[in-house]
């Protein structure tokens, strides 16, 4: 009979029993030693590895290429808050124009990018906004059917006024090539001024549409504009008055004097 005390029997327990292995979650070990050779022989093979990497586009989901983009703001919208009946009144022929005018945007290979705000429904995405517009009985359910995107438009959600805060807007744009923007939406006095001054300080063209944004009176869409004018010296065309010219190399826009 084994001793159990024995050396012998302390070397078979030693062989005949495999080690424990301890979980630890399903994350993987990395070596910094090993990490940073791999990291200093990619940089030998490669001088431009240590550039950052700009990807040729948003992983195939931003193909366009294109200098000009129409930027729509809130056009959204169930109009279902103070004022907004004021707002839906002057909206609706601002709609109408930026209809035509997004028709031909689309003619000319022009992207068209919708950013809207959210409402404070935190969990929904653009097309639940949308359903909710045009099929719960809103206020704004007319002008969601007449500015309704098409499978080609983008669309960013806003958390607050500007097209551009806490947004992808300004990645989407710089991997499409924009550098001029026409700008629609409402109110005009708010969100469309705050999208402006932001795109303005961004270093794009900035042109706000005259007759394709509103607010909720006639004098505080005048005062706004003429502050875009003064102060990010935007642009304030009619969209009648905005036509598309196509470039060997680039879009363009031009506007009737």
């Amino acid at each position: 009979m084994l001793d159990h005390d024995s050396p012998a029997a302390h070397r078979r327990s030693k062989v005949g029993t495999a080690p424990k292995r301890i979980a630890i979650g399903r994350q993987r070990r990395v070596r910094p030693t090993r990490l940073l050779t791999a990291v200093t022989m990619t940089s030998r093979k490669n001088p431009a590895a240590d550039k950052p990497h700009t990807p040729p586009d948003l992983h195939g989901n931003a193909p366009d290429k294109c200098e000009v983009a129409l930027l729509l703001v809130d056009v959204v919208n169930d109009f279902d808050y103070e004022g907004g009946d004021q707002l839906l009144k002057a909206a609706q022929p601002a709609a109408e124009a930026l209809a035509d005018l997004k028709k031909r945007a689309e003619r000319a290979d022009v992207p068209c990018i919708y950013a809207n705000d959210n409402f404070g429904r935190w969990r929904s995405d653009f097309g639940a906004q949308i359903r909710h517009v045009r099929e719960d009985g809103t206020r704004g359910a007319k002008i969601a059917e007449l500015l309704a995107p098409d499978e080609c438009d983008y669309f960013v959600l806003k958390p607050k006024h500007s097209a551009f805060y806490q947004t992808c807007l300004g990645l989407l744009l710089e991997h499409l090539g924009v550098k001029t923007l026409l700008i629609g939406g409402w109110s005009t006095d708010s969100c469309v001024t705050f999208s402006a001054n932001d795109a303005y300080l961004r270093g794009f063209g900035v042109h706000v549409l005259s007759d394709g944004a509103a607010a909720q009176t006639r004098a505080a869409h005048i005062m706004a504009l003429e502050q875009m004018q003064r102060v990010i010296h935007a642009r304030t065309p009619r969209c009648g008055d905005v036509s598309f010219v196509r470039g060997k190399q680039a879009t363009s826009v031009r506007l009737r004097s």
